[in-house]
């Protein structure tokens, strides 16, 4: 029974930690393909700075929401960045396959 509830908490306990690093490696792998995107021209310079202005806004946003819980995000903020960083992926996807600097 305790063994139990130990390796609950660990599941627990470490989830939350997976999200957090799911978030910032999300975080990178996005600015890597908005690089490249602007190395190898199929992002306009409007594009990109509308990109990284959408970006910077929800880094803000994690890091306000990250000060007001004492360092963490709720579940229901995780959900919401995740959401958020789900637009942004299909922005940027879009924006690099619509043809040249458009």
């Amino acid at each position: 029974m305790i063994l139990t509830i130990v390796t609950a908490g660990l599941i627990v306990g470490t989830t939350g930690i997976g999200l957090a690093d799911d978030i910032h490696q999300r975080k990178v792998n996005q600015q890597e393909r908005i690089g490249n995107g602007v190395k190898n021209g199929t992002l306009s310079p409007r594009e990109t700075a509308n990109l990284e202005n959408k970006e910077a806004g929800l880094n803000h946003e994690i890091h306000h929401d990250r000060v007001q819980n004492g360092g963490n995000l709720t579940n229901k903020e995780k959900a919401q960045v995740n959401r958020q960083q789900n637009r942004l992926s299909r922005q940027i996807y879009n924006d690099k396959h619509d043809g040249p600097g458009k």
